[in-house]
């Protein structure tokens, strides 16, 4: 166009030259209103008393009524005091824009996805042979004794008794555990038991027993855990070898214990109590038909061990005296058992 002119002149003719044209819900300014038509964009360039630029008007109407709207603004033939031309260059659908945009991101995500994944993949395989590698076990010392991965690594260990138990361990997760072996002590368990806190973890039969005494004369271990009665570690499932590992001992309680194990043996079928003091010395032996009313009156009473069924009145008085453990032929059925009282049954010990 000849002349000079501004945005708002282009804007004010737009609006202006095609206002009427059509009914009022088609008029560019309603249009605008409802969002149909949003913000025209106007780009102009003034050089020696003429300006040209170019008109963007971003449309979400269908392709008829866009088109109306284009040859509607090509009638505009004067702008502020100066005769102008509009020419229609283009009606674009930027939607097909979108779409080859989010296509080719597709394809761009999609290519980065199958290289992560094969990149996964390839990790997951290493990681599982690189696992598979620690649950194979080893051989230790000069004896070749069967133990987990970097046992001389661990600060903590677990005897069992032979090469079947590692494995079983070494499945349920278990680190630093090597094997015996056999009954007789080898020299490597020897020098290990000395440099690390050692748990003897053995079956729960005679030969466990005999093990056991084994081990107390020559490597003495720290802890005690055993295999339950007639079972042995190699055929425990994960949670009942960590219930085995829960209720290891300190190897200076088995006197004790063994102490507990004659006393309960020596009681069953008499229907009678045993009464012990903390240091384990007796303070009486009576009927289980006394043994409520024998309990209130006694003092120092830490453990009791009895002929008969543990009940939740036993409980009480039991707490109430502040004894720390009873010991039963069995318990009975929804017994709550407080916390600070231990409860254990014949076949338990």
């Amino acid at each position: 166009m000849d002349g000079v002119v501004e945005r708002h002149d282009v804007i004010g003719a737009i609006f202006g030259q095609t206002e009427g044209l059509f009914p009022k819900e088609f008029e560019l300014r309603e249009l605008q209103k409802s969002g149909k038509i949003r913000r025209i964009d106007i780009e102009l360039k003034s050089e020696n008393d003429r300006t040209e630029g170019s008109i963007t008007i971003p449309s979400s109407l269908d392709r008829a009524e866009t088109a109306i709207i284009a040859a509607a603004i090509e009638t505009v033939d004067r702008v502020g005091p100066c005769d102008a031309r509009v020419n229609v260059e283009k009606i674009a659908d930027i939607r097909i824009d979108k779409r080859e945009k989010i296509i080719n991101r597709a394809k761009e995500l999609m290519r980065e996805w199958v290289v992560k994944e094969t990149h996964d993949i390839e990790k997951l395989l290493e990681e599982v042979a690189s696992e598979d590698k620690l649950v194979q076990p080893v051989h230790y010392g000069r004896e070749r004794l069967t133990a987990t991965p970097n046992i001389s690594n661990s600060k903590e260990i677990i005897l069992v008794e032979g090469r079947a138990d590692v494995i079983n361990m070494l499945k349920s997760g278990y680190k630093g555990v090597i094997a015996l072996e056999g009954v007789k002590v080898p020299k490597s368990i020897i020098n290990l038991v000395k440099r690390k806190e050692t748990t003897a973890f053995l079956d729960g039969d005679r030969g466990g027993d005999l093990i056991l005494k084994e081990l107390m004369q020559v490597a003495r271990p720290k802890y005690v855990a055993r295999a339950p009665r007639n079972k042995e570690v190699e055929d425990l499932s994960p949670e009942e070898i960590k219930d085995a590992l829960a209720k290891k001992v300190d190897v200076d309680e088995l006197k004790a214990m063994d102490k507990v194990t004659d006393i309960a043996g020596n009681l069953r079928g008499t229907l009678e109590a045993v009464l012990l003091r903390k240091n384990g010395s007796q303070i009486s032996r009576v009927p289980v038909s006394d043994l409520v009313e024998k309990l209130k009156e006694s003092k120092e009473v830490d453990m009791v061990i009895f002929d008969g069924i543990i009940t939740g009145r036993l409980v009480d008085i039991a707490v109430e005296r502040g004894v720390s453990t009873l010991i039963g032929d069995r318990v009975a059925e929804k017994v709550m058992v407080p916390s600070g009282l231990e409860i254990q049954s014949f076949k338990e010990l």
